[in-house]
C-alpha cells in the first residue's frame, strides 16, 4: 500500500500555525519542502521547551510514519504514536486479528527524534521512551529514515 499523500494546504496551514507560535515568518518555500519544514518547526518547538501545535505535531508524526512504511513495507510490526497515528510496517509474517504480536509504541517527540536521527533506538530503549514487544519489534535497522 503506497503512503498517504498529505494535503499540501493542510501541511502549509499546520506549518504556518507552528511558525507563528514560534514567532517566525510564514513558510515561503516550495510545496515539496513543506513536510520537512514542518518536522523542523515541530523540533524547534521542542528545542525551545514548548509543546508544538497539535496539528503540526500530528502532521509531522504522520509524515514520518508514512516514510517508515515506504522504507519498510509490510505488516509485521505495528508502530503506535498516540494520540496521532499507528501504522503497520516491516516485512515478515502478516498479522491479521487481535493485538499484533510485534508492537512498538512511543510518544510523538521520541518518534520524531528517532525518525530524523537525533536519537538512536538504543538510547530511546535505555531511557524507557520506547515500549517494544515481540521478536521483531526492533526498528533500529530502519531508523533514522533516509
Amino acid at each position: 500500500m503506497p503512503p498517504r499523500r498529505p494535503d499540501p494546504e493542510k501541511l502549509r496551514a499546520a506549518l504556518d500555525a507552528q511558525l507563528v507560535a514560534l514567532d517566525e515568518p510564514p513558510f515561503d518555500g516550495p510545496a515539496a519542502a513543506l513536510a520537512g519544514a514542518l518536522v523542523a518547526a515541530v523540533l524547534a518547538a521542542y528545542d525551545r521547551g514548548r509543546a508544538p501545535e497539535r496539528d503540526a505535531a500530528r502532521q509531522a508524526v504522520r509524515h514520518l510514519l508514512d516514510r517508515l512504511t515506504a522504507a519498510a513495507p509490510g505488516r509485521t510490526v505495528e508502530v503506535r504514536v498516540p494520540p496521532y497515528a499507528a501504522v503497520q510496517a516491516v516485512e515478515g509474517p502478516r498479522h491479521t486479528r487481535g493485538t499484533p504480536p510485534n508492537v512498538v509504541e512511543m510518544d510523538p517527540r521520541t518518534w520524531i527524534e528517532l525518525a530524523v536521527g537525533r536519537l538512536t533506538w538504543a538510547e530511546a530503549v535505555v531511557r524507557g521512551s520506547v515500549s517494544a514487544s515481540g521478536a521483531r519489534a526492533d526498528l533500529s535497522g530502519h531508523l533514522p529514515l533516509g
